[in-house]
């Protein structure tokens, strides 16, 4: 299954990081629905000169409808907030922002507010959040037929058997790994017929 004009294309966790999309409208010539409720991220996107077909959307996706609590980055000038809080060590006269709340909703909520029946491709970069996602995701046999996603297992909080295990159930759903970085963060997954 291949890309072109009528894909819907959903781009979740957009930071400050759209080559990508961007890249996917101008060859393609796709609408991308962009997904980012943070703060830093908002900001930077109203700043930004984009194409019509760059829908951008100030909500968040996780494995439920209604309102998160999302985790500054330890670095204060990273965008990524997160739903996953990790340790903050302060030092010196650093300041971090405080934790925001946004709204969330399921993937299976977002898919039919907008009237999509599915989604051609699914970038996921949402800092930890991904594995709950993929479980609700494949709890209601969502179609997907694409999925990237940047995993988190970095995250002392995480772990690597997080991964190993969201990449068993994608597999035991039919998802096939067609790439994975040379970093072995992301992983780009291709439903099979």
């Amino acid at each position: 299954n291949t890309i072109d004009q009528t894909s819907i294309i959903y781009s979740v966790g957009v930071g400050s990081e759209i080559t990508f999309d961007l890249s996917l409208i101008a060859r393609y010539g796709v609408t991308v629905h962009a997904f980012d409720p943070t703060p830093r991220s908002i900001a930077w996107i109203e700043k930004q000169a984009l194409p019509d077909k760059f829908m951008f959307h100030s909500i968040g996706v996780a494995d439920y409808d209604g309102e998160a609590l999302f985790h500054p980055p330890q670095n204060p000038t990273f965008v990524s907030y997160s739903l996953v809080s990790e340790k903050i060590i302060k030092s010196g006269s650093d300041t971090v922002s405080a934790p925001v709340h946004a709204p969330v909703y399921r993937l299976s909520s977002i898919m039919e507010q907008l009237r999509h029946p599915k989604i051609d491709l699914l970038k996921l970069d949402i800092e930890g959040a991904e594995y709950s996602v993929i479980e609700d995701l494949l709890d209601q046999s969502l179609p997907v037929n694409q999925i990237l996603i940047e995993f988190h297992h970095r995250f002392s909080s995480i772990g690597v058997g997080k991964t190993r295990e969201a990449i068993h159930l994608l597999n035991e759903a039919g998802y096939r790994i067609f790439h994975v970085s040379d970093l072995g963060e992301e992983y780009s997954f291709l439903k099979s017929s």
